[in-house]
């Protein structure tokens, strides 16, 4: 493109300068597209200028921006991209400089007459990228009157590419960020904490009162618990939720492997490492890296963690580069990191800058309460993924699965009940369709605990009389879920004749 014998004033230089510096400043597709349009107009001593955008699906010109006296009118307008001179020069993909549009087979006047305006002369210039062309940058009637000069052709090019650049840039940036948004929704949509026992309620009120910080978490419990899952709870009720989630389980791999996926390594650090590597604690910079089963890692990668938590700093493996990073770091374990410590296999400094804000998971079998919510999740959670007609988990299934001791925890649980929706032929899930170790468990009925189960029915009884039985605001006063009532009720066979 030839702009050597195009006037190129002060003022002309200057709004250049301002066009190409929105470009690099915001990612805004409207803002960009705007101070073209305007710096457009201010070059060619035009009455308006405007920026159409392609749509080839439909094929469409559309006004995406427009300076001039019906330029807030223009926006949004749209016309088939085959009409008027635009739709010449994207056929052509060349500009055009009309002296007069009314000499012209190609002017289309609908939109002249849809806004009551007159054009004279014109210019256009297809938005090009990549050998594609995408828009039109169009002024219209020269403030001086006449022509536009033949010389301001090469300038209109000029923002025409400009105006391609950012248009690409914008939808880029919009993109990535649609499968930012749709990979996060994604990483993070399992992360719904399904019970309402006063045990549950405990460990969700430490987990909101340190999601807002940036503290360091250590989570506690036996395997299958859902640590992973209060993991991501805590990173989407935090500042860091539009930032990454990576979660690394430092079990599943060996020493070497488990150091390079975590800090990455230099080409040639070691046999097979052919090119460079990025580690978790980059990707997940800014973000939250979710460290599962801490208490496995190696004495020398505890060193490396240490120094990160230290000085939020590392080098890859087989470099020398400081690389620092801002994550926040939730650690989980089923190990007695204490006991390790005594045993010498895991480091007690460590320890103490893991262990910032600990939160342990009850096991399910101290919240039993939460049973008939977490059935009725899985159930429905399985009959979805499965497609197969919804099911309801009959008395009898839930006394028994409510009376195991689910030593998987919510894990084992939810793998049950995805089975026995594959094994149930019709609607409802029977004690026959659950493992047998699970069908044959009773609960233990001893005097205690008939006392127990006695002081409870009598609670729920007297929480629906003063209720009037109403059983939303019994639940509420006792402080369980509708559905939790409800099981209650076909548990312990509670009437309005009771008393």
């Amino acid at each position: 493109m030839d702009v050597s014998s195009a006037n190129l004033t002060p003022g002309s230089l200057t709004a250049l300068a301002e066009a190409s510096a929105a470009i690099n400043s915001t990612l805004d597709l409207d803002v960009v597209l705007d101070q073209i349009a305007k710096s457009a107009a201010e070059v060619m001593q035009a009455e308006g200028s405007s920026v159409l955008t392609l749509d080839r699906v439909r094929n469409k010109l559309i006004f995406t921006a427009a300076v001039g006296e019906q330029g807030r009118a223009l926006l949004g307008k749209e016309f088939d991209a085959d009409l008027g001179i635009a739709g010449h020069v994207i056929r052509t993909g060349r500009s055009e400089n009309i002296v007069d549009v009314s000499d012209n087979p190609d002017f289309f006047r609908g939109i002249d007459e849809q806004l009551r305006f007159h054009t004279k002369g014109l210019m256009a210039a297809p938005m090009i990228q990549k050998d594609q062309i995408v828009g039109v940058v169009e002024v219209v009637n020269h403030k001086g009157g006449g022509r536009f000069p033949e010389s301001s052709l090469p300038l209109l090019d000029l923002f025409a590419n400009l105006a391609a650049c950012g248009t690409h840039n914008a939808l880029v940036h919009a993109s990535m960020a649609r499968e930012r948004t749709a990979f996060r929704e994604s990483v993070l949509a399992d992360n719904e904490i399904v019970g309402s026992s006063t045990t549950l309620a405990a460990t969700i009120k430490l987990a909101d009162r340190v999601s807002p910080t940036h503290a360091t978490v250590l989570l506690t419990g036996e395997t299958g618990t859902g640590k992973e899952v209060l993991a991501k709870y805590i990173h989407k009720a935090s500042q860091r939720v539009e930032k990454a989630f990576v979660a690394v389980n430092c079990a599943a791999l060996p020493e070497t492997l488990l150091e390079s996926e975590l800090f990455g390594h230099e080409k040639g650090a070691f046999t097979g490492a052919i090119q460079q590597r990025i580690g978790r604690f980059e990707l997940a910079d800014n973000g939250t890296l979710f460290l599962d089963e801490i208490g496995d890692i190696s004495a020398s990668t505890q060193v490396k963690l240490l120094r990160l938590l230290q000085e939020r700093s590392f080098t890859r493996v087989g470099g020398t580069q400081t690389i620092s990073c801002d994550v926040r770091i939730i650690a989980a374990t089923n190990r007695d990191l204490k006991k390790a410590i005594e045993e010498g296999k895991f480091r007690d400094d460590l320890f103490y800058r893991l262990n910032v804000f600990p939160i342990h998971i009850p096991p399910l079998r101290d919240r039993r309460d939460d049973i008939p919510e977490l059935v009725d999740h899985f159930t429905k959670l399985a009959c979805a993924n499965l497609g197969v007609i919804p099911h309801v988990v009959s008395q009898s299934a839930q006394a028994v699965l409510a009376a195991y001791h689910w030593p998987g925890n919510i894990r084992e649980l939810s793998n049950v009940v995805e089975r026995a929706v594959l094994l149930c032929d019709g609607a409802e899930i029977l004690p026959t369709h659950l493992p047998s170790e699970i069908a044959s468990a009773r609960p233990a009925g001893t005097p205690s605990e008939g006392r127990l189960r006695g002081a409870e029915r009598d609670m729920i009884v007297k929480a629906l009389h003063e209720a009037h039985w109403n059983q939303t605001q019994a639940a509420r006063a006792l402080g369980i879920s509708r559905d939790n009532l409800r099981y209650r009720l076909k548990k312990y066979n509670i009437t309005r004749d009771d008393r």
